[in-house]
């Protein structure tokens, strides 16, 4: 196994586009951190919206994740990786834990990264910019569990669907446009979302300051129906380790899904 993760760490960096795709991340979670940090001084700069490109660069994280695998078959690669080791759950084991471990490491780094950026610039927040809680701790570091989990999730897509284009859009449609989707249902949809994948994992990083914060920065103009149905939605959703768990099990369910599929057809 440990040569198996070496082959698949050398592949990783032996490519552009990994590290184009990680400096896209860092400008997309460093850029989304500004309008927070110099807007009226920082005055409505939280932790919580510290992390505000976190999300954005875990849509290109799962692209670069789906493409691991794509691209394998595109060029036929993975033939000569199940050749060397017919084994295909180990080839595939490796890959994942691979990808995984990069994710998690990437937002180590850049959600404390986002923090300390917004504290050094925002110079009047209307809150102290200070990691007191374990739910403070958890907005700031927690993104490395759903980069991670994501990663999973991306993998098991790209397996699935095999094509670069078809897999990218499905991760791109499923998180921004399906789960949001599904909000619009009158009376059950906001409440259905709320244990959605990709939303209910999402819980694990967020905290009711966040939807204050949220609400604040909408300046009043959201119906006071609708805020209603926002918060009793936000009542009924997953705790942070719920939402985690829902995450973390629908990405099983699908890594296995493809396990069969890739051991079942043709490379």
């Amino acid at each position: 196994m440990f040569a198996l993760l070496s082959a698949e760490r050398i592949k990783l960096a032996s490519t552009r586009s990994p590290y184009w795709s990680l400096i896209g991340i860092v400008v997309a979670v460093m850029l989304m951190t500004l309008p927070f940090s110099l807007s009226d001084r920082g005055e409505h700069a939280t932790i919580g919206l510290s992390q505000a490109g976190m999300q954005l660069g875990m849509m290109v994280f799962m692209v670069l994740a789906a493409l691991t695998m794509t691209t394998e078959h595109r060029f036929g690669t993975i033939r000569v990786a199940f050749l060397a080791t017919p084994r295909r759950e180990q080839v595939f084991l490796a890959k994942t834990i691979v990808v995984a471990t990069l994710g998690a490491l990437v937002a180590a780094v850049l959600g404390p990264a986002a923090f300390w950026v917004t504290k050094l610039m925002a110079a009047e927040p209307a809150r102290p910019l200070e990691l007191v809680s374990a739910a403070d701790y958890r907005q700031v570091f927690g993104s490395a569990a759903l980069f991670a989990v994501a990663a999973v999730v991306a993998i098991a897509v790209g397996t699935l669907i095999r094509q670069s284009a078809g897999a990218i859009t499905i991760l791109l449609v499923w998180p921004m446009l399906v789960e949001s989707l599904v909000g619009l249902i009158p009376n059950v949809g906001m409440k259905i979302s709320q244990w959605l994948p990709f939303t209910a994992g999402s819980a694990f990083t967020t905290s009711a300051a966040d939807l204050e914060a949220s609400m604040a920065l909408g300046g009043g103009q959201v119906p006071d129906e609708a805020v209603a149905e926002i918060m009793d939605a936000a009542a009924s959703a997953p705790g942070p380790l719920a939402g985690l768990g829902v995450f973390a099990g629908a990405a099983l369910v699908l890594w296995v899904l493809a396990l069969v599929t890739l051991k079942k057809r043709d490379a």
